[in-house]
């Protein structure tokens, strides 16, 4: 079932002339299917069918939305074992690891099938005419969100279903009536294109538009510079690294026709340990954090890389058990050769900076491709002093900040760049007394926790998977759950429209019965 090739619309196709294969971490092995880059030609028609594919998807109603994207969960259902058995050979994570995600990417389609089968996402805002009112007669406005053209999507290293192909960026846009174009991830083509076949055979079951989706094949960042310089491109999701992000972001503000870029980036997920937390809980809160740290190898964008507290001898129990505790656990394995290499450079960056303090790193010898866990110990003054420490190290590794006293910390929250999620590890009666480290950490976070882990991220309408700079480039938005599909869209009014030629989401009868601001009463009510 996989071919190597790229699908351009409905066709497969392979006219270039750069090939390359998948690794398997776990065997240290080059995977067989050989995978062909996409061809300048190829790249250009795939762009100009999804600016086609547009004019009609983008008027697609919101039950033939609903219908393509449940054929799309169907499909990737029905791909089974080999599936999972790909995602294995390409990862090094295990099969739970595998259904669990997939798991994930089938409830995200369906989710947003259901959104948009309801329709009042849409945001539906009607002012009626009031032509007698003195002494500007008032026009009839209404207004709703809607598409804004194709989009390209970067698929994720570390989440070859639930971040990439069919995951949450293409599900969202395809919900909001963009045709969607993704740069398949060269560590997992073989997943991309299985998943990509499964959005073929849905689009062409459910009658969708030629071009509303193409996967293109890409051994290194050419294939997606092109796309993203594309006139007829109107927005791009990225989930990686700050530097690809930003590569991105710069290249498409600098374009004639400037877009946007919805990038989730680094984060290092400060967690900000109290002290009475720190004195009563401080042993069991080691071993959970253990556990967080080498949850999939750190390899997901909440691992909780930097633990922060007020110097104690709780403070230094938490770090003795932390250190005992994360030597017990075995490696596993890293997604590629190239991201462990990153590791071990980041890691050993890390270890020379002056005032670092290694507290413990599994010493076994390991198979290759597996990462040895570590933790880190510093003094706020010199974690302060230093924002090379503040960066992070993509993998099983934290750092722990020990600060003099709660001014200190709090001067340090204030000075991190933006994350994706703060946590905060407290009695509940220290929340008062340290109200203002709490604000700090609210300003600098997307999400905040209270007494648990980063780790795990929910998909449902009240996550917000952002946050400030560089956790992403847009600190209004969210990556994950339905609210992710206000990424694609734009507010659009009609002034004085005659009825009969409005969408239905704003005709008078309502004919679609969905919940609309009318004349400031949110109401289902036709006019």
């Amino acid at each position: 079932m996989i071919t190597g090739q790229n699908y351009i619309g409905n066709q497969l196709s392979a006219t270039g002339n750069k090939a390359y294969k998948t690794f398997n971490p776990k065997l240290n092995i080059e995977n067989d299917y050989v995978f062909y880059e996409a061809s300048d030609e190829e790249i250009e028609k795939a762009v100009i069918l999804a600016s086609e594919a547009f004019k009609t998807f983008k008027n697609t109603t919101g039950s033939k939305k609903a219908e393509f994207l449940n054929a799309i969960a169907d499909e990737i259902l029905a791909l089974d074992d080999i599936l999972i058995e790909t995602y294995v050979s390409e990862t090094g994570l295990p099969e739970g690891r595998a259904k669990g995600e997939r798991g994930r990417t089938i409830g995200q389609l369906r989710a947003f099938a259901d959104l948009v089968s309801e329709g009042s996402w849409v945001e539906a805002t009607i002012d009626t005419a009031d032509l007698d009112r003195t002494p500007i007669p008032k026009q009839d406005i209404r207004k709703m969100l809607v598409p804004l053209g194709p989009v390209v999507v970067f698929g994720a290293s570390n989440f070859p279903l639930a971040y990439s192909t069919a995951g949450g960026d293409t599900a969202s846009a395809f919900a909001a009536g963009c045709p969607v174009i993704v740069k398949s991830h060269p560590m997992h083509a073989g997943t991309g294109e299985l998943v990509a076949s499964a959005i073929h055979k849905a689009a062409q079951k459910t009658g969708m538009p030629n071009g509303v989706f193409s996967n293109l094949n890409s051994a290194g960042i050419q294939v997606g510079v092109q796309l993203v310089k594309h006139p007829k491109i109107k927005a791009v999701g990225f989930t990686g690294s700050i530097r690809g992000g930003r590569a991105l972001f710069d290249l498409a503000s600098q374009r004639p026709e400037p877009i946007p870029v919805f990038a989730e980036m680094g984060s290092i997920n400060p967690v900000v340990l109290l002290p009475e937390a720190t004195k009563n809980n401080g042993e069991d809160l080691a071993k959970t954090y253990a556990k967080s740290i080498t949850l999939g190898t750190g390899q997901f964008c909440t691992n909780p890389g930097l633990i922060m507290g007020i110097k104690s001898e709780a403070l230094d129990r938490f770090i003795q058990i932390l250190s005992e505790e994360i030597i017990k656990i075995e490696p596993s394995c890293m997604l590629h050769p190239n991201i462990i290499g990153n590791y071990e450079q980041n890691k050993t960056n890390t270890l020379r900076q002056n005032g670092i303090h290694l507290s413990a790193e599994y010493g076994n010898d390991v198979i290759a491709n597996h990462a040895r866990q570590t933790i880190t110990t510093v003094e706020g003054k010199t974690f302060l002093q230093n924002t090379t420490l503040h960066q992070e190290v993509f993998g099983p590794f934290s750092m722990v900040v020990q600060c003099e006293n709660a001014q200190e910390l709090e001067t340090i929250i204030s000075n991190l760049e933006g994350q994706l999620t703060g946590t905060i590890l407290a009695e509940e009666g220290e929340t008062s007394t340290y109200s203002a480290i709490i604000e700090t950490l609210q300003n600098r976070v997307g999400r905040i926790i209270f007494n648990g882990v980063p780790t795990g991220v929910e998909v449902c309408p009240a996550m917000l998977h952002g946050g400030p700079y560089p956790a992403s480039t847009d600190s209004r938005f969210t990556a994950v759950g339905i609210h992710s599909i206000k990424r694609w869209v734009r507010p659009f009014s009609y002034q004085s429209w005659p009825n009969d030629l409005l969408p239905d989401e704003l005709k008078d009868e309502n004919p679609l019965h969905i919940s609309r601001l009318l004349n400031g009463i949110q109401t289902k009510e036709s006019i």
